[in-house]
């Protein structure tokens, strides 16, 4: 998990220190996202993680309207990277 969070990290920093900017927020919380999407295709009944899902899913939606509302340029970017929406 450690090397996957840095891959993400180093992929959407802004600036060589750069590890809590919304960009990376979304790129990281995209990364749990899809861990507990393959936790659930083999563990259906674990709903004690389907709770930390929905969160997770709904921090990155409130973080991609922020950066919409804010930052258009940087908001498009996050979206192509990352194959969020089609």
């Amino acid at each position: 998990m450690k090397k996957e969070k840095s891959k993400v990290i180093n992929s959407l920093k802004t600036n060589p220190k750069d590890v809590g900017s919304s960009e990376v927020q979304i790129g990281l919380l995209s990364a749990k996202i899809e861990n507990l999407t393959n936790h659930f295709k083999k563990n259906k009944n674990d709903k004690h993680s389907t709770r930390g899902l929905l969160f997770a899913v709904n921090q990155r939606k409130r973080l991609l309207e922020y950066l919409k509302k804010n930052n258009l340029t940087s908001y498009k970017n996050i979206l192509t990277k990352l194959n969020l929406r089609k």
